[in-house]
Parts: C-alpha cells; structure tokens; sequence
C-alpha cells in the first residue's frame, strides 16, 4: 500500500467533496436519534424508498415511541411490510426499545452524544439487533460523532483505494476507516464514498474515465494486492 496512505483519506475527502457537493449537515436532530436507530433497522436489505415508506407507515400507525413498543408484533410487521423482512424487523424493533428502557432507563438516546465515541458504539451495540453499521449511522447522523458507517459502496470503494486490506471485512472497516480519517472529515468521507459507489466506482464495472481518484487509487494503479 501507498506510504502516505495517512495523507491520502484528506486528499480523498477533499476531492469527493469538490466532486458531490457535500456540505456538513446544518444540524444534528438528536431529539430523534431513536427514529434515526429505528429507521436504521428498516433500511437493512431494502432500498431507501421502501424503507423510508416503512418508516412512514409505521409512524402513521404509531405516532409516539411508546406506542410503537407497545404494539402487538403483528400489527407493526403489517405497518412495516413495504419494507421487507417486516415480521423480523419488528420482532427486533420492539426488543430494541424494551431493551432501551431496561438499560437507558426510558426512550431516548441523546446522552449519547456527550459519552466517548467508544462507549457511545458499545452501548448501542448492546442493543439487540444493532450491529456496527447502524451504531455508526445513528453516532454520525443524529448525533453528529465521528463515526464511520461501513456498507457495501464504503467497503468496495475503500478496498479499491487501498485504505483498508483486501480481506479487510466491513465490521474491521469501521475500526480502520475511523483511525485513518480525520475526525472533522468523517461525514463528507462517508457520504462522498457512498456517492461515488452508487455513480462512479460501481461493484461490476467501475467507470474510471470519471473518476477523481484514480491517482489515489491502488486499483487503478496496479498495485499489488489490490481489489479490482
């Protein structure tokens, strides 16, 4: 891998930025990092439109958290069932706020913001069915943490640049990633990454021509080891 590999996250950053646009969010709502955490849940093996119509039904049904925690499983599967996978997503959506009241003592995440980024993550990976994706989601979206989500564009992308190992897997990624960028570059990072996988460096034929990165870029480049 490149020897100013700990140079490179800020250049890659700096370039997908100029590239996409990417602004910082103008606010963090973390008066609704459960809705963020939930949300997160519905997404998984979905797309965001029909998560995102999961989400709304769900909240058309039950307006309040409590209510949502309270319902008969059946019922909010029926709510989430544009989503996909609805009885699974609820069975887990309902242990995970039981589970937030036993151990935060009530429906709210906000004191996570002012915990250590470590313990913040440990304390919702406690949580049943948050793996470290979601726990990077709702610590970089809702509470404004450094944390780096790992999906499938941030994993592929990643591995191509030489950031991370070629059987580096997206739970060690998140570890990797978080120690090679910089804290004030993890959001644009993250969603510039994001971006460039869905337009640019996609998963069968990457188009190179368009690409930003290709001087940055171990796959591009040759570079022994790397993932094409």
């Amino acid at each position: 891998m490149d020897t100013a590999k700990p140079r490179r996250p800020v250049e890659i950053t700096r370039r997908l930025r100029v590239a996409y646009g990417i602004d910082e969010p103008e606010r963090h709502d973390r008066e609704d990092a459960l809705g963020a955490l939930v949300g997160t849940i519905l997404s998984q093996h979905t797309s965001d439109v029909n998560s995102d119509r999961a989400y709304e039904s769900m909240r058309a049904r039950f307006p309040t958290w409590p209510e949502v925690r309270d319902a008969p499983e059946s019922e909010l599967a029926a709510s989430i069932r544009s989503g996909g996978l609805a009885n699974l997503k609820a069975r887990r959506i309902k242990q995970c706020l039981a589970a937030l009241v036993e151990r935060f003592g009530g429906l709210d995440l906000s004191a996570l913001a002012s915990l250590d980024l470590d313990e913040a993550r440990a304390r919702l990976r406690e949580l049943p069915g948050v793996g470290p994706k979601t726990a990077a989601c709702v610590l970089l979206f809702s509470l404004g943490r450094p944390a780096i989500p790992v999906d499938t564009h941030v994993h592929r992308v990643s591995r191509r640049l030489g950031l991370i190992g070629p059987k580096t897997s997206a739970e060690s990624a998140h570890v990797e990633l978080e120690r090679l960028v910089r804290p004030e570059d993890a959001y644009a990072f993250h969603v510039g990454l994001v971006r460039h996988g869905r337009r640019v460096c996609k998963a069968g034929r990457p188009l190179c021509s368009l690409c930003p990165l290709t001087d940055l870029c171990d796959a591009y480049r040759g570079v022994a080891g790397a993932v094409v």
